[in-house]
């Protein structure tokens, strides 16, 4: 009976990506990230949507969600508690183009990067300070480092 559990289970899991530009994005690989951290973090995805837009989105989301009148990488919005993740988070390929050329990486990378960061938001993680922002960023190089596996 286990076995019919864990396949009814799985049959309601909802990832959902969506590019809002005109820029391709490797759609497999990212929903390999996601559904693979989610799960390494000990959680399921429930309904998870991902969106990959431009800055007058993000910018838009930002200022009406968090009171933050600027266009930033990511937002991410949890709607549940417990294992099984029900929420959504916004990227900014436009925030991503220009932090892949600050920082000196590739934008796929830098698009990884903030894709794991979303993702462990979903799962419970915060960068509200410098000790928090160190854990996120430890396991943000350490899925990284794993992108094979995806």
């Amino acid at each position: 009976m286990p076995e019919l559990r864990q396949l009814k289970r799985k049959a309601v899991m909802s990832l959902e990506l969506y590019n809002t530009t005109r820029r391709d994005i490797p759609r497999k690989k990212l929903e390999a990230i996601i559904e693979g951290v989610i799960e390494a973090e000990g959680c399921e995805v429930g309904t998870v949507i991902a969106v990959f837009c431009g800055d007058r989105l993000i910018h838009r989301i930002n200022r009406q969600f968090l009171g933050h009148d600027y266009p930033t990488d990511t937002v991410t919005f949890r709607y549940n508690s417990g294992q099984d993740i029900d929420g959504e988070f916004y990227i900014s390929l436009d925030v991503i183009s220009k932090n892949a050329r600050r920082f000196g990486t590739s934008f796929d990378d830098e698009l990884f990067r903030i894709t794991i960061h979303s993702a462990l938001h979903l799962t419970g993680y915060d960068d509200e300070d410098a000790g928090s922002r160190t854990v996120m960023k430890d396991k943000e190089d350490s899925y990284l480092s794993r992108l094979s596996f995806y």
